[in-house]
């Protein structure tokens, strides 16, 4: 009896010293698994710091960041739309807390991006509009923010591959006369300055490649596609990445 006693005593204490931890505790340790590639165990210590501060915008933007890690190859629809659900609503807090810095603008471009894969045509144009709106703001704030160079070199490639009957409704129909502004010759220029600006982050090499292949450069594409293969990962996500540069391989 005594030795449940103590037992249950020691949970208290563990919980009474889990809950004393600050907002900046959980996003150290948010940090370190993210650090590990741990990205289940990142979200939940920067949820938990949101529950210490709901307003901190160093918690809002990695909440974000982690969200889309784990949505971005979630194989349940369900799962999948609530995590991007939840990225975009943190980095609109974000934003709105800190609307001065780029990394919140970054986070939302990029979770506006993700929703607009579960949405229909006009849906989606909205969300492209949005998505470059954040991106440009983004780019305003921090010109050579690797993230948000990478945003828009994919919303221009994006666009140009929109089938014809999708691109007329976004020009003619839903005031998306922005689009005309899409080129191929931007999508290469801002994906060459994402791996500029950060040369050993994997994906910035995987969505280059596929620029060039689209573009018909299959010996620029192949160098790209290699780079990525080589380098060690160090996302979440850097498998799928690298089996995309796999198979943009085997396919040239």
């Amino acid at each position: 009896m005594r030795a449940l006693q103590y037992v249950s005593a020691g949970m208290l204490l563990v919980a009474a010293i889990a809950g004393a931890q600050t907002a900046a505790d959980h996003i150290a340790l948010g940090d370190k698994e993210y650090g590990a590639m741990n990205a289940s165990a990142a979200l939940q210590h920067y949820e938990a710091a949101l529950q210490a501060d709901p307003r901190n915008y160093e918690a809002l933007w990695k909440a974000s960041r982690s969200a889309v890690d784990l949505g971005s190859y979630e194989r349940d629809d369900e799962k999948r739309d609530a995590y991007f659900k939840t990225a975009e609503a943190d980095a609109r807090k974000a934003v709105e807390v800190n609307p001065g810095d780029a990394e919140g603008h970054f986070n939302l471009a990029r979770a506006l991006g993700k929703n607009a894969l579960s949405q229909g045509p006009r849906a989606r144009i909205k969300y492209a509009k949005d998505v470059r709106t954040e991106a440009l703001e983004c780019l305003r704030i921090n010109p050579k923010q690797a993230g948000c160079l990478h945003v828009m070199g994919m919303w221009n490639a994006e666009v140009m591959r929109l089938n014809g009957f999708t691109r007329m409704l976004a020009k003619n129909f839903l005031g998306g006369k922005i689009f005309d502004s899409a080129s191929w010759a931007e999508a290469k220029r801002y994906m060459e300055e994402s791996v500029a600006a950060e040369p050993d982050r994997i994906v910035h090499h995987v969505d280059l490649a596929g620029v060039y292949r689209d573009t018909g450069d299959k010996e620029k594409a192949r160098a790209e596609w290699q780079a990525a293969m080589r380098l060690p990962n160090r996302d979440y996500n850097d498998r799928h990445y690298k089996a995309e540069a796999d198979s943009g391989l085997r396919s040239i």
